[in-house]
C-alpha cells in the first residue's frame, strides 16, 4: 500500500527485549540476550506485526548498553537485531549502544525516536510506543506518542505514566485500530 508523498506516516515503535523477544529475568530485572540462538519471540508478536504491517511503519528502538559495558558485542547485537527485522518485516531497527543516561539517544530520552521521525515523516502523535520498562514509555512520552506499557511486573519502579497499560501483547489489538 503505497502512500501519499505529502502524507505523514504512523508508526509503531517497539522495545526489543521484553516486547519482541522475551527477555530472560535476573533479580526481577530484564536483561538483553547475547546471542541468535538463546532468543525466543514473544508470543503473538509475529501476528501483531503482520496485522499492523500495511497501516503503520514497525520500528525497533532498543538500548543495548551491554557492548559499552563489554558484556556483550556489537556483532551478536546486530545478528539478533538483524534477524528480528527480516523475521517481523519491521521496516526499520534503531539502536542505542551508550550505557550513560544523559545520552540523547538512550531511552528514557526520544533521540532513536526523533530520528526515526526526520527518516519517515513520522506523525508522532497518531503513533505509539510499546515497551515494558519504565525507559519505553519515558522515551514515547518525551516524543509525544501514544504508550503502551507491558506490565511484566519487574522488580523496577515505573516513574513515567503510559497511556495504556496491558498484561499481554495480544491485548493492543483492542487499543490500535
Amino acid at each position: 500500500m503505497q502512500k501519499k508523498i505529502d502524507e505523514k506516516s504512523k508508526a509503531i515503535f517497539f522495545d526489543r527485549d521484553g516486547v519482541l523477544i522475551e527477555a530472560p529475568v535476573v533479580d526481577g530485572k530484564p536483561k538483553s540476550s547475547k546471542y541468535l540462538h538463546q532468543i525466543k519471540l514473544c508470543k503473538n508478536i509475529e501476528e501483531i506485526c503482520l496485522k499492523f504491517k500495511y497501516s503503520y511503519l514497525l520500528i525497533m528502538v532498543t538500548n543495548q548498553p551491554d557492548f559499552k559495558r563489554k558484556i556483550n558485542t556489537k556483532k551478536n547485537i546486530k545478528t539478533i537485531n538483524n534477524y528480528l527485522k527480516k523475521k517481523l518485516n519491521l521496516d526499520d531497527v534503531f539502536v542505542c549502544y551508550s550505557d550513560n543516561d544523559k545520552c540523547y539517544h538512550r531511552k528514557p530520552n526520544p533521540g532513536m525516536i526523533f530520528d526515526a521521525q526526520k527518516k519517515y515523516n513520522i506523525d508522532l502523535k497518531k503513533s505509539y510506543l510499546i515497551g515494558d520498562r519504565w525507559r519505553d514509555i519515558g522515551a514515547g512520552n518525551k516524543a509525544k506518542c501514544r504508550t503502551i506499557f507491558i506490565n511484566k511486573k519487574y522488580n523496577e519502579k515505573n516513574i513515567f505514566k503510559a497511556k495504556y497499560t496491558i498484561k499481554k501483547i495480544k491485548e493492543i489489538l483492542k487499543i490500535i485500530k
